[in-house]
């Protein structure tokens, strides 16, 4: 009695069609559809910048490293 069988559901299709028809429903559907997609490309761009904003300054890369005498490059190993 809580849910609604396969036939509850059909005729409440059946209504919806008789309602606003089918050129509606498929014109509700193409917006909605595009409503999502731009959702998506805003949630992606926004990643985006996120990422871009995360992301450090000024990284110190190998080359500049090498050429900074102050630099020393050692591996830390632990003592017997």
């Amino acid at each position: 009695m809580g849910s609604f069988s396969i036939w509850h559901w059909l005729i409440v299709l059946l209504v919806v069609v008789l309602i606003f028809g089918t050129k509606k429903l498929k014109n509700i559907g193409a917006d909605l559809g595009g409503a999502v997609k731009g959702f998506k490309d805003g949630v992606k761009g926004a990643n985006d910048a996120a990422d871009d904003a995360a992301a450090p300054a000024q990284q110190v890369t190998a080359a500049k490293r090498a050429a900074d005498g102050n630099t020393v490059d050692v591996e830390a190993k632990t003592k017997s």
